[in-house]
């Protein structure tokens, strides 16, 4: 079992940015927070790296719920989504699969739970 959803596009970094956090949030998903690892490397170690950028995508009411079935899930919150840009000059979109990173959860509540939100997090990169 793979830990993560990926998908290719062609697209320039900074277009597929606009167009992930718009598929997300057409699945009830909205970004709590964003880190840029390119920016960050820079200024803390003085390394130059690719646009990279690690998105907190957070759909509260399924958040709600799993905090309600497991109050330390919250150390698996939020769904981390990540776009990068590839060697080819490509934009790669990845996403947990918050399936397989509940899997160490002994919880079947909890687990059909993260099924929903892995459904809600592949449907968001299909539509890229």
């Amino acid at each position: 079992m793979s830990y993560y959803f990926s998908k290719m596009l062609d697209a320039p970094f900074d277009d597929a940015v606009v167009k992930v956090k718009a598929a997300l949030a057409l699945e009830g998903f909205g970004i709590i927070s964003e880190i840029d690892i390119r920016q960050t490397l820079k200024t803390k170690i003085d390394v130059a790296f690719r646009p990279y950028l690690i998105l907190g995508a957070c759909n509260p009411a399924l958040a709600h719920e799993a905090l309600l079935l497991e109050d330390k899930v919250g150390l698996m919150l939020p769904c981390n989504v990540i776009v990068q840009e590839t060697a080819d000059g490509r934009t790669e979109v990845a996403a947990i699969d918050p399936a397989a990173s509940m899997q160490s959860i002994e919880n079947s509540a909890l687990k059909a739970q993260a099924a929903i939100v892995a459904e809600k997090l592949s449907a968001a990169l299909d539509r890229l």
